[in-house]
């Protein structure tokens, strides 16, 4: 495997070489209090020594599992919310074809993946349901409670609808429930009913959640090979564990601290692969919840070039300085589409011809960093390989190591999320719950 890097040569007028080496120390003290639970939010940082813990059966069963609901569904639909579904989403827009939706209608090889309970809309979970007529489906509840809303909702839906048209013993058998271990709703329903279950481990909190059963599972039912996505995740864990000068994730949360010093306080990550576009979705969660508290953190966005170049690139290149860039850059591609020529050049591209769309796209991505950094926008590249599972595993544990790193050093409880409970205590309020 090649390995990710990261190159921070775009940003080095940005700041003095004397601040990097200031940082390291600090840095490493925070990676050392990470990884020996020394640090608030100790009691989840199982997702640390995770991708090498001996967990060979439950890989077994996770792979059984998907390959009997592939046998019999044609759909998996995965009800959750945040983290309990946002890395499988990260995965499938990564890892499947572009236009893989289109086959909906032919012999697919894997079953569709399907979301709900990712929101409240009545529109899109009636179209749903309606989407789910005469087609066989299972359903993938991962929730540790089993009762937050959006999720709770929709699997209400989803479960009658099985019952109806299965029966209870037929929708035992396309249920399948990812929650605790021993406590809450979903894990008494699913004892009651006789769904198997995956666990959501103690130690390990929803955003980080990624390489467990919450994305594994519908990850391997899709077709992915998880093996080697995790094997991706071993080997970054080992560069995780390398001094400063050789750590990708340190040096990363290095820089983002050092920006964030100097009035910098929004990160845009940006890509020119739609594929990336989920994985963008992914991060900022992790990011957003993980460092948003206390009145302190980086704003985590995200821009798709070329495309948001034609909306979003004026504000880049003249507005107000704030923001730096993170690009996302993907260095060998198995596919592209060569440029022809055509008589007469109508449209005057044929200079292009016998070159390739990925070359194209690659000038496009040198042109706008030179722009940008010459505009007063400080640019960190991630390299990444290739589009394989092997290197998103290592950019999942990439970006979690960082995340937690980071958090440690800006002062912040990096695994909770107490704000988020605020909206849910006035929606309960306006709707009339009991006790609220």
């Amino acid at each position: 495997m090649k390995d990710l890097r990261i190159d921070y040569s775009r940003a080095t007028d940005f700041f003095g070489a004397h601040e990097l080496e200031e940082m390291a120390p600090i840095t490493e003290w925070a990676a050392e209090r990470l990884r020996n639970g020394q640090g608030p939010g100790s009691d989840f940082i199982g997702w640390l020594d995770w991708p090498i813990q001996d967990e060979r059966q439950e890989m077994d069963r996770i792979l059984a599992c998907a390959r009997r609901i592939q046998a019999h569904s044609e759909v998996l639909v995965v009800v959750g919310i945040g983290g309990s579904y946002l890395g499988t989403k990260a995965a499938l827009s990564f890892l499947e074809p572009a236009f893989d939706w289109m086959n909906q209608g032919k012999k697919r090889k894997f079953p569709q993946v399907l979301f709900a309970g990712t929101q409240l809309s009545g529109s899109y979970h009636k179209q749903l349901l309606e989407a789910l007529e005469g087609r066989d489906f299972s359903v993938n509840m991962i929730s540790k409670s089993g009762t937050t809303t959006e999720p709770a909702i929709a699997f209400r839906a989803l479960r009658r609808m099985l019952e109806e048209r299965y029966g209870a013993e037929g929708a035992k058998e396309r249920i399948i429930a990812t929650t605790d271990a021993n406590k809450g709703a979903l894990r008494g329903l699913a004892d009651e009913k006789g769904y198997e279950t995956f666990v959501v481990p103690d130690d390990i909190g929803g955003r980080f959640s990624v390489l467990t059963a919450v994305g594994l599972l519908p990850m391997a039912v899709a077709g992915l090979d998880v093996e080697a996505m995790m094997d991706g995740a071993v080997q970054m864990r080992e560069r995780c564990l390398l001094p400063f000068g050789e750590n990708p994730a340190l040096q990363y949360a290095a820089l983002r601290n050092i920006f964030l010093r100097k009035g910098k306080a929004i990160e845009l990550l940006t890509y020119y692969e739609p594929g990336l576009q989920y994985l963008a979705e992914w991060w900022k969660q992790l990011y957003g919840e993980s460092e948003g508290k206390d009145q302190r953190g980086v704003f985590p966005a995200s821009a798709g070039f070329t495309t948001d170049l034609h909306s979003m690139g004026q504000y880049i290149q003249d507005g107000r300085r704030h923001i730096f860039e993170t690009v996302m850059l993907i260095d060998d591609f198995q596919e592209d589409l060569p440029i022809s020529e055509v008589e007469g050049n109508p449209d005057g591209l044929n200079y292009l011809a016998g070159k390739t769309l990925n070359y194209v796209n690659a000038m496009a991505a040198e042109g706008t960093l030179q722009a940008h950094t010459e505009g007063g926008v400080p640019n960190l590249l991630i390299h990444l390989p290739d589009m394989t599972e092997t290197s998103l595993g290592a950019l999942f544990y990439f970006f979690e190591k960082a995340c937690g790193v980071s958090g440690l050093m800006l002062g912040v409880n990096p695994f909770d999320q107490p704000g988020v409970e605020a909206y849910k205590k006035n929606m309960f309020r306006l709707l009339g719950k009991p006790g609220a």
